[in-house]
């Protein structure tokens, strides 16, 4: 079965109800099964697209987002969502390698979408809204009248690539076909028990899985009903929690804080809600705290690009009782933690996170050596190392490439700055290695001032009987601040940069 077979069925059992709401508008189940109809016959007898054939979509969050990716479904096409936080060198590169027909584009980003279609042969740019040379996506595919397309798509075909950060290098695009986004949409569903009766707030960027497949296209699949924000601003969300009776909400320790940063949250109605789920490997103690204050559970996730993103997870009922932990293995994945020896490690020791299951990708796009070193016998290696307890909790210590190792042991920057998360006066701070000649790196805080009087040595006696000293800082470098991506999760390579 195709993905888009799923809103086809919900657009016989309950045509009318909002699929997604939109700036003011409503697009029903039978309107988004429409749309999807029409799209899929632009797409194979205007654009004379085929099976495996690439599209990409430049754009801020927009419904067209999900009507191309069930029509891709639909046909066997591959969606590839652009990064529009990117540069344009960057953005080429990703059209280059995947080489997509046709690039669907916000106008606001008309110009730059232009620019990067011409980087590819043959790609012809179309706009998601009326511009002066064209119509839109909507127009366009109304015009091809309601002929069904010939549905080519399979269960086993990629229908997307999403390329990862190039942080030590270009991207990699990694490819999932819509049987792992078909399995991720059950884990989200075990996750956080999606029905039908659901309203859930989409803030992320669409262009990152944990935007797109968390708890958005899992709704839409689940027959629940999708409000979703063009982007992300603190004020229209925490209003959108009360005015739209939101029951669900995925979010990232910064847009979060920006939530509970508002005077309006503590008076906030926020009686529909229950559960916030958040996606990020390491979340500040006191920011679930806020969230649990409120009575309301904090859900943390793991996952990668890699795997669709869910891997492992917690579920409601152990949120309040397993703070701070990643929770336990997901219902339909397999999770090892691996030792530098290739072996198993016991309970309470650290060892990287590897994943098996259908919600995998099937490899990175045209990469064979990227594919070489993170797939192994059906296992995606992520890079990231965590502990699991005897109850089957994970606990989430680090990436192996952020760990330092300092005179023989290894040092995880996270567990360092859980402890500057208790220094008064600082706004934000990181930890990352620099090399050192006796001891091969030390760790080194940079950190960003809340208030100029706080001193290097202040920061740095923090540590002493927090940690054992051969973890201690030693130095601390000040910036006005720490660079972040899309999601506002700290860059560690470009945090290395600057010490």
């Amino acid at each position: 079965m195709t993905l888009d077979a799923w809103i086809a069925g919900h657009a016989r059992f309950c045509p009318h109800k909002t699929a997604i709401a939109f700036e003011g508008d409503a697009l029903s189940f039978q309107a988004l099964h429409t749309r999807i109809r029409q799209t899929s016959t632009m797409l194979a007898t205007d654009l004379g697209l085929r099976r495996g054939d690439r599209i990409a979509f430049y754009g801020m969050n927009h419904p067209d987002q999900f009507v191309l990716l069930f029509a891709a479904a639909r046909l066997g096409l591959v969606l590839v969502p652009l990064n529009w936080r990117l540069a344009l060198a960057e953005l080429q590169f990703i059209a280059c390698d995947c080489a997509p027909r046709v690039l669907f584009y916000g106008s606001v980003f008309a110009d730059k979408a232009k620019a990067v279609a011409a980087a590819s042969e043959g790609c012809v740019a179309v706009p998601i809204q009326p511009d002066a040379d064209q119509p839109s996506l909507a127009d366009r595919s109304l015009a091809c009248g309601n002929t069904d397309a010939p549905s080519g798509g399979q269960d086993t075909d990629p229908v997307l690539i999403v390329y990862t950060s190039g942080t030590t290098g270009n991207p990699k695009g990694a490819v999932l076909s819509q049987r792992a986004l078909r399995c991720n949409a059950i884990m989200s569903q075990h996750a956080y028990d999606i029905t039908a009766a659901d309203v859930v707030l989409n803030v992320l960027p669409l262009f990152h899985v944990g935007g797109l497949n968390i708890q958005p296209l899992p709704a839409l699949l689940h027959g629940a009903t999708l409000v979703l924000h063009e982007k992300f601003e603190a004020e229209a969300a925490l209003q959108a929690l009360q005015d739209d009776r939101i029951t669900l909400i995925n979010t990232v320790p910064t847009l979060l804080q920006a939530m509970i940063a508002l005077p309006a949250w503590s008076e906030a109605d926020l009686s529909s809600l229950r559960s916030v789920s958040i996606g990020s490997t390491d979340v500040p103690v006191p920011l679930i705290e806020a969230v649990h204050a409120r009575g309301i559970p904090l859900q943390q996730i793991y996952g990668a690009t890699e795997t669709g993103p869910m891997a492992i997870y917690q579920r409601a009922d152990l949120a309040f009782c397993t703070i701070g932990s990643i929770g336990r293995c997901g219902l339909l994945c397999d999770v090892r933690l691996v030792g530098h020896d290739g072996k198993d490690v016991a309970p309470g020791t650290d060892g990287e996170i590897w994943i098996r299951g259908e919600n995998i990708l099937d490899g990175y796009w045209n990469n064979p050596d990227a594919n070489a070193a993170s797939l192994v016998d059906g296992w995606f290696r992520t890079g990231d190392v965590a502990r699991v307890d005897d109850d089957g909790n994970y606990w989430f210590a680090d990436r192996i490439k952020h760990v330092i190792i300092s005179g023989g042991e290894n040092i995880y920057p996270a567990e360092l700055e859980r402890v500057l998360r208790d220094v008064g006066g600082l706004k934000e701070a990181s930890v990352v290695g620099r090399a050192d000649t006796r001891w091969g790196m030390v760790p080194v805080v940079v950190a960003v001032k809340q208030d100029d009087a706080i001193t290097r040595d202040q920061i740095l006696d923090v540590f002493d009987g927090r940690l054992a000293r051969f973890k201690k800082p030693r130095d601390v470098v000040f910036v006005d601040a720490l660079p972040r991506n899309a999601l506002g999760k700290v860059i560690a390579d470009a945090v290395r940069a600057l010490v």
